[in-house]
C-alpha cells in the first residue's frame, strides 16, 4: 500500500505513488477523463482520473462524489506549474470514506446570517481557511516576539474578584460562598504583580466584555495579549508597541502572502508598517479632529468615528497619548505635567480599523491609587493585594493590551472581526 501523505508534502514527492485523504471541493468530467479538486487542510490538489486507468469501482465512486465528500485518492504525483502547489495527482484509485448529501453551503451567494448559522461548516471555505492561517501566524508571531526578548508567560485567572474596567461591562457568576466573581476583562492587574517578580512578563488568553455593542469592532469574548514591564515608563511602552506591531505585520507578510492574496488584501499598506509610528497627544488630536469637521470636545473619549477620521490622516498606526483621567481606568498614572490627564496611549490602526492597543504607565503611588479606587467606588478589600504592590517596593511599570481579532481583521483586510475567530461570540451569537 502507498504511504499516506498530506497535500503540502507532495511537491517533494514528484514521481512517487502516494495516498491522499481529504474533502471534495468540485468535480468535472468529459466522459473519459475526470478531475477532482480536493483539500486536506494543508493545501489544495487536483486529482486526474482516466476511465481506462482506474478500477471500475473507483470510476463508479466518482459518480457519487458531492461537495465535501471525504475520500482517499491513490496516484502518482506529477509536476504541473499551473496547479496549486505545483503538482497534481494522476490517480490510480479512489475510495469514498464519508458521503456528503446536500451540503448547505453551495457556490451560490449566501447571506452573512446564513453563513454564521453554519459557521462550523463555513470554516471549510478557502476564505475562512486563509483567515485562520493568518490568525495562526499572528498568534505564533506574538509568542515568538516575547520569547525572543526574554519575556516570561504568566497565566492569569479567568475568574476574578478584582476588575480592571467598569463593572457594568462584566459577566458575573456566583462563586461558591465567596460572593460574586467575574469573567476577566483583563489579566493586567495580575501581570503587574508578576512583573515585580520576573521583570518582563505577558499573559495571553480569552477576555470577556459584557457591553451590548453591535459594532463590527466588538466581540463579547476575544483574545488579548498583555505585556507588563518593570521600569518602563509611558514612552518606553509606546516604543515596545511600535516594535511589536511591526514585527507581527512583517511576519505575516513574510510567511502568509498566499493567504493574504487569497483574501485579495492590498499588501502595500502593510508594507509601510515600520517604526517609528506617528504620535499625537489627545489634546492635539481633539484640535485636529475639530479642523477635520468632528464635533468632539475635550474631555470625551474618542469614539469609533473619531478614531477612523484621525487614523485616515496617517499611513501607519498612530499613537494617541495622554487622555483625560475621567475617561480612563483607575490604575493609570497621573500626568504630572497636566493632572487632568494620565500617562496612557491608544494605538489606532490605519484603514478604518480603529483601536488595536490600549496601554499606560501604571499608578505606582499607593495613596493616589487608593484615592482613585475610592473615587470609582470600587471595593477596597478586593484590591488590597493590588495596593500591596505599591507598599512593598513600588516601581515604575507600564504595559498594554493588544486585541488579536482586531489585529487579524486589519492585517487580513476583512470588514468585521467576527470572521477573525473560528467561533465568534457576539450579543446575539452563542452557537455554534
Amino acid at each position: 500500500m502507498p504511504d499516506f501523505h498530506r497535500i503540502a508534502a507532495l511537491p517533494q514527492l514528484v514521481g512517487q505513488t502516494v495516498a491522499v485523504r481529504g474533502w471534495v471541493m468540485t468535480t468535472r468530467s468529459s466522459g473519459k477523463i475526470a478531475f477532482v479538486a480536493l483539500r486536506d487542510g494543508t493545501g489544495y490538489l487536483q486529482a486526474v482520473l482516466s476511465r481506462q486507468e482506474v478500477p471500475d469501482a473507483a470510476w463508479e465512486a466518482l459518480g457519487k462524489l458531492a461537495q465535501e465528500t471525504s475520500l482517499e485518492v491513490t496516484g502518482v504525483v506529477r509536476a504541473d506549474r499551473r496547479a496549486p502547489g505545483g503538482v497534481e495527482l494522476q490517480a490510480s484509485d479512489l475510495t469514498i470514506i464519508g458521503p456528503s448529501h446536500d451540503f448547505p453551503i453551495t457556490p451560490k451567494e449566501h447571506g452573512t446570517a446564513f453563513l454564521f448559522e453554519h459557521r462550523h461548516l463555513w470554516l471549510r471555505s478557502r476564505r475562512q481557511v486563509a483567515i485562520a492561517r493568518v490568525r495562526h501566524e499572528v498568534v505564533q508571531a506574538i509568542r515568538d516576539f516575547f520569547y525572543e526578548r526574554d519575556f516570561i508567560l504568566v497565566d492569569t485567572p479567568i475568574l476574578t474578584g478584582s476588575i480592571g474596567e467598569a463593572a457594568g461591562n462584566l459577566f458575573a457568576v456566583e462563586y461558591f460562598d465567596l460572593g460574586t466573581a467575574y469573567l476577566a476583562q483583563t489579566g493586567q492587574l495580575y501581570v503587574e504583580a508578576a512583573a515585580a517578580a520576573l521583570g518582563k512578563v505577558y499573559c495571553f488568553g480569552p477576555t470577556f466584555r459584557a457591553e451590548k455593542s453591535k459594532t463590527r469592532r466588538h466581540l463579547t469574548e476575544f483574545w488579548m495579549v498583555e505585556p507588563e514591564v518593570a521600569w518602563n515608563d509611558s514612552n518606553d511602552n509606546m516604543k515596545l508597541q511600535e516594535e511589536f506591531v511591526s514585527y507581527v505585520v512583517a511576519r505575516c507578510l513574510e510567511r502568509r502572502r498566499p493567504e493574504l492574496a487569497e483574501l485579495e488584501r492590498d499588501m502595500r499598506p502593510l508594507e509601510a508598517i515600520r517604526p517609528p509610528f506617528p504620535r499625537i497627544s489627545y489634546t492635539d488630536a481633539v484640535e485636529k479632529l475639530g479642523a477635520l469637521g468632528s464635533g468632539i470636545e475635550w474631555g470625551r473619549d474618542l469614539g469609533g468615528d473619531a478614531e477612523t477620521l484621525l487614523a485616515k490622516q496617517y499611513d501607519r498606526p498612530v499613537l494617541v497619548y495622554n487622555y483625560p483621567k475621567q475617561v480612563k481606568a483607575f490604575y493609570m498614572k497621573e500626568n504630572a505635567a497636566d493632572p487632568r490627564t494620565v500617562l496612557n496611549n491608544d494605538m489606532l490602526a490605519p484603514e478604518g480599523y480603529g483601536e488595536i492597543i490600549g496601554g499606560s504607565q501604571r499608578e505606582d503611588d499607593h495613596d493616589k491609587l487608593l484615592a482613585r479606587i475610592r473615587e470609582e467606588k470600587l471595593p477596597e478589600d478586593a484590591y488590597s493585594w493590588y495596593l500591596d504592590l505599591r507598599k512593598y517596593g513600588t516601581f515604575v511599570h507600564s504595559g498594554f493590551g493588544l486585541g488579536v481579532e482586531r489585529t487579524v481583521a486589519w492585517i487580513c483586510g476583512i470588514p468585521h472581526i467576527r470572521e477573525a475567530i473560528a467561533f465568534p461570540r457576539t450579543l446575539y451569537k452563542l452557537w455554534p
